[in-house]
């Protein structure tokens, strides 16, 4: 489908727009396919290096939402990438990589996410990504080169084998023409290139401390599967890293494990009836606990990922009751006008009835 050409004053409002065509695909590794993006409208783009978009998706007649993270340049305006993992049994990025071709329009949410730099200037950076989790910190890296800034950056990249390792190439140019930009990459074996000329292994205390001395002085911004983030942020607190300066993003399903309530408090709570018509569920929700959280420990099958209203995985159509939602950006005005909310941040203030 061809993309309309509009003005450059008109702008991809989120709250509005949310067609878009695939303009183009290219494989980057075996196993990683990245996917570019245009308003069906020729609208322009205007997100934060390290933002995500919230893709609204079918799959056998079944709504499906993943949040894929921006991997291009804010400074590129008439069209965004997102970069995905093959993932073993993944319904989704299957699809995706075996069916998804230029031509065709999906529809999505965005962007979104807090996960971007620090504005204060000067900071110095550790861009850290583990497998696919680097390309929210490829977007924040291509975003320095293109604006030409002084940069002050290593950038940390592991993966499972050197051909594993995603934009390898790409990276390795960024850096012979970015002064000031450290790269360091880390495959875990040398499986397919036995000739691999640095260190292979996982992070580590030691290896952290030889490769980014000044580590403690540095904004950490780190993504990647959650045994890698808990590993890095674990090395980053013994080598000195403020929390303040330590910053991460993944979309890992949460375990939501809210804190027992006391009861005394539990007894004064009213408890409401929530009712999951497509699964002829009902359980019982106190007023004082989100939706979601009881869910999962009732066995109610819901997609979630963020937990604190984020993402919009859970999105789910409210078809009867009422609820206390505080989001952080994850659902529009208009799919509140529609009757959508968001399990994970919502608490009953009647007996509900969702359509799950």
């Amino acid at each position: 489908m061809p993309v309309a050409r509009a003005a450059l004053h008109d702008a991809w409002n989120p709250e509005e727009d949310d067609a878009l065509v695939c303009l183009d695909v290219q494989q980057e590794t075996h196993d990683v396919k990245t996917f570019t993006f245009a308003s069906r409208e020729g609208k322009r783009f205007a997100f934060k290096a390290g933002q995500y978009f919230l893709f609204d998706l079918e799959h056998n007649g079944d709504a499906e939402n993943r949040c894929y993270s921006i991997s291009s340049s804010p400074h590129r305006t008439n069209a965004f990438s997102v970069t995905v993992k093959r993932v073993p049994g993944g319904k989704i990025s299957n699809w995706l990589h075996d069916t998804l071709v230029p031509g065709t329009t999906v529809k999505a949410n965005g962007p979104l996410g807090h996960f971007v730099r620090p504005e204060t200037s000067g900071r110095k950076l550790l861009l850290l990504s583990g497998g696919s989790g680097i390309t929210p910190v490829m977007s924040i890296l291509r975003e320095i080169a293109d604006s030409c800034e002084p940069a002050d950056v290593v950038f940390m990249h592991a993966g499972r084998t050197p051909q594993d390792l995603i934009f390898r190439d790409e990276l390795a140019c960024i850096a012979r023409r970015l002064k000031g930009l450290r790269l360091q990459f880390l495959p875990e074996t040398v499986a397919g290139e036995p000739s691999w000329p640095g260190l292979t292994g996982r992070i580590s205390k030691d290896y952290m401390r030889l490769a980014v001395p000044d580590i403690a002085e540095r904004t950490v911004m780190c993504c990647g599967p959650a045994p890698f983030m808990a590993a890095a942020r674990g090395i980053a607190t013994e080598l000195g890293v403020p929390g303040s300066n330590y910053l991460e993003e993944s979309f890992d399903a949460a375990v939501i494990d809210e804190p027992e309530i006391p009861a005394v408090q539990e007894a004064s709570a009213k408890v409401f009836q929530v009712t999951f018509s497509k699964q002829a569920r009902s359980i019982d929700v106190s007023g004082d606990q989100s939706v979601l959280s009881c869910a999962k420990k009732s066995g109610v099958r819901i997609p979630s990922s963020c937990a604190n209203g984020v993402c919009g995985t859970c999105k789910s159509k409210l078809t009867s009751g009422t609820v206390d939602m505080n989001h952080n950006g994850g659902i529009r005005q208009r799919e509140i006008d529609a009757g959508f909310f968001l399990p994970c941040c919502s608490k009953p203030l009647s007996d509900l009835v969702i359509e799950r």
